[in-house]
């Protein structure tokens, strides 16, 4: 597929620097969603469902183009961990999953063509991958100088594991090992080659 409009269904840089990894044109828009919660949804569940949402949001108004959406959702047992936008919310997520396990669900939709006349998808391709994060135990002095150093108080559960978060572990397990970080490049791939694109032969520098 020489010619493609490729579109990245997110606001976010984390993701945006991820597709950058395969080298293909894209765009970045950000979707006009509705991401509450519903009732008794699982959190596999909404992030596949959020997924979903914002591929549709953007796709119905670029018909021709492939559009990819991602949503992660990170849970403490039950608990859906949201982003702690300040210092004491992290703290407390970090003091509450200190030898812990914490589960992060990240959801991919591509999206390759839109029916207008129909108000759906031509093909759609979708997958959950998990990650298993488990936390060692953490002192308060330890998450008050991480909580300092890297102010991830834009990430759900409050550690980077792409950077210094990932001393905070004891393990990680998973299938794509950048799915943590909001978009899991190696299911997006093969969602691209099934479109007809295929990121090996058609990356640029």
């Amino acid at each position: 597929m020489k010619h493609f409009h490729l579109i990245l269904a997110s606001s976010s840089k984390y993701r945006q620097e991820m597709l950058k990894r395969l080298g293909l044109p894209f765009t970045a828009i950000s979707p006009d969603i509705d991401e509450t919660r519903h009732q008794q949804e699982s959190p596999q569940d909404l992030a596949l469902r959020l997924s979903y949402e914002k591929a549709c949001a953007i796709a119905q108004t670029h018909p021709d183009a492939i559009v990819i959406g991602s949503d992660q959702v990170a849970c403490l047992g039950d608990e859906v961990l949201g982003k702690p936008g300040n210092f004491e919310t992290a703290f407390q997520q970090l003091k509450a999953q200190s030898n812990q396990t914490l589960y992060f669900h990240t959801a991919l939709t591509v999206i390759h063509g839109w029916h207008v006349a129909e108000h759906q998808p031509r093909i759609v391709y979708r997958e959950n991958v998990p990650t298993i994060c488990a936390y060692r135990e953490l002192s308060d002095d330890e998450i008050t100088h991480y909580l300092h150093t890297e102010k991830p108080f834009d990430t759900a559960g409050s550690a980077k594991a792409e950077s210094l978060g990932i001393s905070l572990m004891q393990y990680m397990r998973s299938d794509d090992p950048t799915a943590i970080i909001g978009l899991p490049l190696i299911a997006l791939s093969r969602m691209l080659r099934d479109c007809g694109l295929n990121p090996t032969l058609l990356a640029s520098k």
